[in-house]
């Protein structure tokens, strides 16, 4: 594990008496972009709590190199933050928490600090906003800096949840030309839950493919095939390549794992 920063290991999850990931195995290099690819309620995001430590494994082990104390460099942006829209909190001093929030007592912060906390606003293209309360920004602008937040402690590993969920496809594509060059600039592994595969193709390295309570992983040709994603489901898939889109067809609409394609009828 010498270039690896984190390896998932025979990892089984249940929650509540049932079942959500069975013999998990996959690993993220330094510097990786990886494709966490499955339909919703698949359990991407039970697998990036369990990442986190907020969920137990039931069997398995989530090991990181080196003293885990030092190497659990982790930046996390989740699905959904509900922030008031009346806090008094700007942009900068939020991003700022992300390197000294864990503190107790008034903050005194140094000069260094608010340059990193400057670098990565502007990073995500978010300079701007740095004078901004963040309860009055708009949803394109608050995923910009939760990102920001997620970077400013220069994480090795950086972990988003279905960060392109609800956006048009210009706007996905937007924001999926950022992350490469986030990921590019701050030389950071990410491992990015999405349930469309196709709009992360140009940048992954790898993919974490998720259904039935498994996982394969590797790179995207080796991957998305029949003969895997068959064993992967249980029955028969078909991967359909149609105008360069990537579409998995399992026989049941609910467990397509890409969008619906406005020529394409799934039975």
């Amino acid at each position: 594990m010498n270039d690896t920063v984190v390896e998932v290991r025979g990892v089984d999850v249940e929650l509540a008496g049932h079942r959500v990931l069975s013999d998990v195995n996959f690993h993220i290099e330094a510097g990786e972009f990886a494709g966490l690819i499955g339909s919703n309620g698949a359990g991407k995001t039970t697998l990036l709590r369990l990442m986190l430590g907020l969920v137990d494994a039931t069997r398995g082990e989530v090991l990181w190199p080196g003293d885990a104390r030092e190497q659990r460099r982790v930046g996390y942006v989740p699905q959904k933050v509900n922030l008031d829209v009346d806090v008094p909190l700007r942009v900068c001093d939020f991003v700022a928490l992300g390197l000294d929030g864990h503190r107790y007592g008034l903050r005194r912060r140094t000069r260094a600090t608010w340059q990193r906390v400057d670098e990565v606003l502007d990073a995500v293209e978010a300079l701007d906003l740095g004078s901004r309360r963040i309860g009055a920004l708009s949803g394109g602008e608050l995923q910009r800096v939760l990102l920001a937040h997620a970077l400013v402690s220069r994480p090795e590993l950086l972990l988003l949840d279905e960060p392109l969920a609800n956006l048009d496809p210009g706007a996905t594509q937007d924001i999926v030309d950022l992350l490469s060059r986030v990921h590019r600039r701050e030389r950071v592994a990410v491992l990015l839950s999405a349930h469309d595969i196709n709009s992360l193709i140009g940048v992954m390295d790898r993919v974490v493919y998720i259904a039935n309570a498994h996982v394969a992983s590797g790179p995207t040709d080796e991957v998305v095939r029949p003969d895997v994603l068959s064993a992967l489901y249980g029955h028969h898939v078909d991967v359909v390549r149609v105008h360069g889109r990537v579409l998995v067809v399992t026989g049941d609409v609910s467990a397509v794992a890409v969008p619906e394609h406005p020529d394409l009828v799934v039975e």
